[in-house]
C-alpha cells in the first residue's frame, strides 16, 4: 500500500523549512486520519484532496526526495497516477535508494494493472531494505491477485512480514486469505482475528473473511455475528448480505436468510448466486 515517508534526513536541519513543513504536516495529519499508516488507493478517490499547499513546499525545497514522496502518496489518493508516478521517480532520481518511494510507486502501478512493473519495484525496495515489512505485504497482494495467482509466494511475503514482528494487520489478512483457499479455517481464524486486533478501524473485509472460515468449520454463530459486524461497516455490498444470508439458512431461520438474499440482490441485480438462495429458502417456508 502507498506509505507515507517518516520525516527523517533532516527535514527539520534547517530551520527555514520549518513553516514549509508545517503546510505539509497539516495535511499529512488529516490524510492520517483517514487511514492509519498507510493510504489506500481503493475508495478513496471521491476524497480530493487539495494539493496546493503541497505544490509550495515541493517548489520551496525541490532537492528534497521526501516532498515528492508525499506529494506522489497524495496524486495516488486523488487517482492521478501518471503525476503521482512522476513524482515518485522524481524522487527516485534524487535518492535512488529511496525504498519507500519504490514500494508507492509499486502500488501505484500495480493499480493501473502493471504487475511485472509492480514486482519489479517490490523487489527494489527489498534489495535496498530486505526488512521493510511493507514490500512483503504489498508484494504479497500482487501475487495472491487472481491476475497472477501464486498463493505460495503470497503466503511466504505475508509470512515474512510477520516473521519481521509488522504490526501491519495486513500481514494477517493475506496470510488468513491464503489459509482460507487451502481449507486450513482455524489457521486463517486465528489470523483474521490477529488482524482485526490489529486493527483500529477494522476494514470490513476483515469480518467478512473471518466470517466465511467461520461458516466452512460450521460455526454459524460466530459467522453471523462477523457478518452483522461487516455490513455496520459497508452495508452496500452485496456479497456481505448474501453471506449473512447463507449463515441464517444454516441455522434454519429461513425468513432472515430470504431477507438478506434480496437485500443482496437490491445491491447488485446481476448477483446469480442471490437468485438461487431467493428460489432455494422460498422452498423451505411459505413467506407472508
Amino acid at each position: 500500500m502507498l506509505v507515507l515517508a517518516k520525516y527523517s534526513g533532516g527535514f527539520f536541519g534547517n530551520s527555514k523549512r520549518v513553516a514549509g513543513f508545517f503546510c505539509l504536516s497539516f495535511l499529512v495529519v488529516g490524510l492520517i486520519s483517514l487511514i492509519q499508516g498507510c493510504f489506500l488507493l481503493d475508495g478513496i478517490r471521491s476524497k480530493r484532496v487539495n494539493i496546493s499547499s503541497l505544490n509550495s513546499v515541493v517548489h520551496a525545497h525541490p532537492s528534497d526526495p521526501e516532498v515528492y514522496n508525499v506529494r506522489g502518496v497524495v496524486h495516488g489518493m486523488n487517482g492521478d497516477f501518471e503525476k503521482s508516478l512522476q513524482d515518485f521517480q522524481s524522487a527516485l532520481d534524487l535518492n535512488p535508494s529511496y525504498y519507500k518511494a519504490y514500494v508507492n510507486r509499486a502500488l501505484v502501478e500495480y493499480k493501473m494493472g502493471n504487475i511485472p512493473m509492480a514486482i519489479k519495484d517490490y523487489d527494489a525496495a527489498l534489495k535496498i531494505n530486505p526488512n521493510y515489512d511493507i514490500a512483503y505485504i504489498g508484494r504479497g497482494n500482487v501475487y495472491r491477485d487472481e491476475k497472477y495467482g501464486n498463493s505460495q509466494k503470497a503466503f511466504a511475503d505475508f509470512d515474512r512480514a510477520i516473521q519481521l514482528k509488522t504490526s501491519d494487520g495486513r500481514a494477517w489478512f493475506g496470510r488468513a486469505l491464503v489459509y482460507q483457499l487451502r481449507k486450513e479455517h482455524q489457521k486463517a481464524i486465528e489470523d483474521f482475528s490477529r488482524a482485526i486486533s490489529l486493527s483500529a478501524i477494522t476494514p470490513a473485509d476483515y469480518y467478512n473473511g473471518r466470517g466465511v472460515s467461520y461458516l466452512a468449520v460450521k460455526n454459524y454463530d460466530s459467522a453471523l455475528e462477523d457478518f452483522k459486524l461487516a455490513i455496520h461497516s459497508d452495508f452496500k455490498k452485496a456479497t456481505f448480505w448474501f453471506n449473512k444470508g447463507v449463515a441464517h439458512e444454516m441455522q434454519g431461520s429461513y425468513k432472515d436468510s430470504l431477507a438478506s438474499y434480496q437485500e443482496a440482490l437490491l445491491i447488485d441485480s446481476k448477483y446469480y448466486k442471490a437468485k438461487d438462495g431467493i428460489l432455494r429458502v422460498k422452498g423451505l417456508f411459505n413467506p407472508d
